[in-house]
């Protein structure tokens, strides 16, 4: 039997560790904090392929928004009653545009067609029958049946959840360092922790953010850089938002690689009443002082967009680091360098979405399992990522 130690149990660590165990490894999955207490619970747990340009991580995000309807289904019929719901919705999503970015928003969406996503455009009769709080500056919009939700924390806990009833162990340490076979330079054992020494066949870097600072510690090298957003959250109301609903300017923000604020309008409701409202991008390090700016800007364009918001209260606001991988394709797979490590993550903020198809190309480069998916683009070593460095 392959054992596998999986570094992270975020919502990625814990999908792989699912998938692993069930395909027959021995896992431990290893957190410094606890489940899903990082990224994976400072998010809005998002299911989309309406912001991926056609390529590689869109073929991801297709296969992966299948994924999850069989999988949220899976973990919610098949829980114990400690075990949290997925509260998976498949709600779609509506992206609009204000006077003057209709064509570029249609030519987007073209594109996308052209490759199996769906994307229907609405007129302002349909508009107005889906959203009919939104604000009459919408000029034009285009619905994604397929894009869906699930809250990213309880989905987090129900994955490891069931992995470990499957038989995977979890210990919460912090990775310190690398076991080295004797006799074997370049080759993993396992991992030093704080809890102690952990031998494995194959380690797997689900560490999110982290991600480069614990490959530095395994010995390897992997650019990847965490990125700041910040969400805000109302008080609950009765429901006014009934898809999720972004302006056009979230996908560009998404493939951006520019290190200073940006903001787009990202806006839905919980099941719980509450309507989440984002996004903000910044490069900034681990900085945890966000300030006021980008909840400020993030505001001001959820107003425009939803004008009844200028009345609402806000609950609170967080925010989580997510890890920003240069070339903004997830990094998949075998360290060119170091045998017996893998790494699962540069997902910035698609991680929650790509989870499932993330953890089938992990079991495919762990233990050898068939994919339909081709991991060549995801691959540590290719050459986009390599110049970025």
């Amino acid at each position: 039997m392959v054992r596998v130690a999986v570094i992270g149990s975020g919502i990625v660590g814990a999908a792989c560790a699912l998938a692993l165990v069930e395909g027959g490894a021995e896992v431990v999955v290893i957190d410094r904090v606890g489940v899903a207490g990082e990224t994976s619970s400072r998010c809005e747990g998002n299911l989309l392929v309406s912001d991926k340009a056609p390529g590689a991580e869109a073929d991801l995000a297709v296969a992966s928004n299948a994924m999850w309807r069989v999988l949220a289904a899976r973990l919610d019929a098949e829980r114990p009653s400690c075990q949290p719901l997925t509260e998976f919705e498949a709600k779609g999503g509506i992206v609009v545009a204000f006077d003057g970015g209709e064509p570029a928003l249609e030519r987007f969406a073209e594109a996308q067609r052209a490759t199996g996503i769906r994307a229907e455009a609405m007129d302002v009769a349909a508009l107005t029958e889906a959203e009919p709080f939104l604000s009459r500056e919408v000029v034009h919009a285009v619905h994604y049946p397929d894009d869906a939700q699930i809250q990213p924390s309880t989905a987090t806990q129900a994955l490891l959840d069931t992995a470990v009833r499957a038989g995977a162990r979890l210990v919460i340490g912090e990775v310190t360092g690398a076991l080295g076979r004797a006799g074997r330079p370049g080759r993993l054992s396992g991992v030093m922790t704080t809890a102690g020494p952990i031998e494995a066949d194959v380690v797997v870097n689900c560490a999110g953010p982290w991600a480069g600072e614990v490959a530095a510690r395994l010995g390897a090298r992997l650019d990847i850089r965490p990125r700041r957003g910040v969400i805000l959250v109302t008080t609950p109301m009765p429901q006014r938002v009934f898809h999720k609903v972004y302006d056009s300017d979230y996908v560009g923000a998404v493939g951006s690689g520019d290190a200073a604020l940006q903001t787009s309008t990202v806006v839905e409701s919980t099941p719980g009443g509450t309507v989440l409202i984002g996004s903000s991008r910044e490069r900034v390090g681990f900085d945890d002082r966000p300030g006021v700016a980008p909840a400020a800007a993030i505001a001001a364009k959820a107003v425009r967009l939803f004008p009844f918001l200028e009345e609402t209260l806000l609950l609170r606001s967080y925010f989580g680091f997510r890890p920003y991988a240069p070339d903004h394709l997830p990094v998949i797979g075998a360290d060119p360098e170091i045998v017996g490590l893998v790494h699962a993550t540069g997902h910035e903020g698609a991680g929650i979405g790509l989870a499932p198809a993330t953890a089938e190309l992990v079991v495919h480069a762990v233990l050898g399992a068939p994919t339909a998916l081709d991991p060549t683009p995801f691959l540590p070593g290719r050459a986009s990522l390599q110049e970025t460095a």
